[in-house]
């Protein structure tokens, strides 16, 4: 794909960030993500404090935890294969082709459909085995089955939403995904207490919240996208697999879905020792993936906001935009990081208290988060880097650094180290090990890749 080939730039500025101050649009773009983000990690955590008040630390441990881990497994493999077709969308509508834009919105939808069938069978036949072979002890394995179960049945409209939402912010609209997200965890919210609270449905009870509020923010986004007179207007008829489009998409996204498998799978790694542990401290290791989320949603909301400036200005032709772009959401980044450090370090036995009133799982869960939560700046530069560099059209080299450098130094860490000393905080040490490496890795090669303008199109 060649930068700057075509000449139709009459595209709505409204949503273009190619132009106006760098921060700013950064940060307007930024802003809708990462709130939306939040939103959508309230699903998870108002799940969390629910079920942990009324259900128990069993049933907490059973919705979080392992379970968490095989649902990204499973769901984020589709989701890294989304990324192709955002940076494919984003580049098209940089460079102002409203014709290939509109046929690659059709191809990335008829693509949502085809994998939202294949999630949901990989979910239901493999995701009950992952569990047993995680090691999930006996008393949480039987709900954990339940609400995977329910999960995966229902977890089409997800998949769509997710679909929907990267194609809104590809073409530079981070709002309305971020407004019907806020619909979707209100629902969830009145769900939660409606089947948990009042009818003791139990863990299905939260399944059934969870993917209910997804269906309401899936049709909303794809109404947005059918209500639309502009080239990424959604039109049924026309969702259909546009070969050479595909064909992009899957080159760009199948990288990001084996960086996101290999990501998966060390954490299922993980998952299985904190399993070998007692149920305080998986209950501990649970609550903290939902406080720990407060941080991924900001700093991955940093990387969608880069990904998508970076295809736009790239797709535009704009180089030094692009390389401007990484530095001003650097320093924004490492400023939001330090903030959330900081609050995460002195008031997070506090944030704990909202999940669980078992002081040793708060104790627990306060080491753990301690452990990994001094060492989140190292992972600014995996994030930004290699968004930026998959926005110019480049996805093998980031799967490979982080397959290398993060997933696989993380299972040898976890396979020589740990059982040498083995406790949590050693499990833990596996994170900023990994960060520090990998991260020095991107920065070497975007460095690289910068001084030479991004001169190559496609990996």
């Amino acid at each position: 794909m060649k930068t700057g080939a075509y000449k139709n730039r009459s595209l709505p500025a409204a949503v273009s960030i190619t132009e106006g101050v760098i921060w700013k649009q950064l940060l307007l773009f930024f802003f809708p993500i990462v709130l939306g983000t939040f939103f959508q990690q309230l699903y998870n955590t108002v799940d969390a404090i629910i079920v942990g008040r009324f259900l128990g630390k069993e049933a907490l441990s059973a919705v979080g935890g392992g379970t968490g881990t095989v649902v990204n497994l499973i769901l984020g493999c589709f989701i890294g294969l989304t990324a192709g077709a955002s940076v494919i969308i984003s580049q098209f509508f940089g460079s102002g082709d409203k014709d290939r834009v509109s046929v690659a919105v059709h191809t990335s939808m008829a693509f949502s459909l085809a994998g939202g069938v294949a999630v949901t069978i990989l979910g239901l036949l493999f995701a009950p085995a992952l569990l047993a072979l995680l090691g999930t002890p006996e008393e949480i394995l039987d709900p954990a089955v339940r609400y995977i179960r329910i999960f995966f049945i229902g977890v089409m409209p997800q998949v769509i939403y997710n679909m929907a939402a990267s194609i809104l912010r590809a073409i530079g609209d981070s709002r309305r995904p971020f407004y019907y997200l806020i619909i979707g965890t209100l629902t969830n919210i009145v769900l939660d207490i409606l089947f948990i609270v009042v009818l003791n449905l139990g863990v299905e009870g939260a399944a059934l919240a969870t993917i209910i509020s997804q269906a309401v923010a899936g049709v909303l986004s794809c109404l947005a996208l059918m209500r639309t007179t502009e080239c990424y207007r959604l039109i049924i008829s026309k969702i259909s697999f546009n070969i050479p489009v595909l064909k992009s998409m899957v080159r760009l996204g199948v990288p990001s879905a084996i960086q996101s498998v290999m990501y998966t799978v060390s954490n299922l790694i993980i998952a299985a020792y904190v399993n070998s542990f007692d149920t305080n401290t998986i209950a501990g290791w649970a609550a903290f993936g939902k406080v720990d989320s407060l941080f991924w949603m900001v700093i991955n909301s940093f990387g969608i906001a880069i990904t998508t400036f970076a295809g736009q200005n790239y797709g535009a032709g704009k180089i030094d935009r692009v390389k401007k772009g990484v530095i001003q959401c650097g320093l924004m980044a490492y400023i939001a990081t330090a903030v959330l450090t900081f609050l995460f370090m002195k008031y997070g036995a506090w944030i704990y208290m909202l999940f669980t009133d078992d002081v040793v799982v708060i104790a627990r869960g306060y080491l753990i988060l301690r452990s990994i939560a001094w060492s989140f700046f190292t992972f600014i530069p995996i994030e930004l880097l290699s968004g930026t560099i998959r926005g110019t059209g480049r996805s093998f080299v980031p799967m490979m650094i982080t397959t290398c450098f993060i997933c696989i130094l993380r299972i040898i860490w976890l396979l020589t180290v740990v059982p040498v000393r083995n406790d949590i905080t050693t499990v833990c040490y596996s994170y900023p090990v990994s960060w520090i490496v990998t991260g020095m890795v991107f920065i070497v090669y975007y460095i690289v890749l910068a001084r030479k303008n991004f001169a190559r199109s496609v990996d």
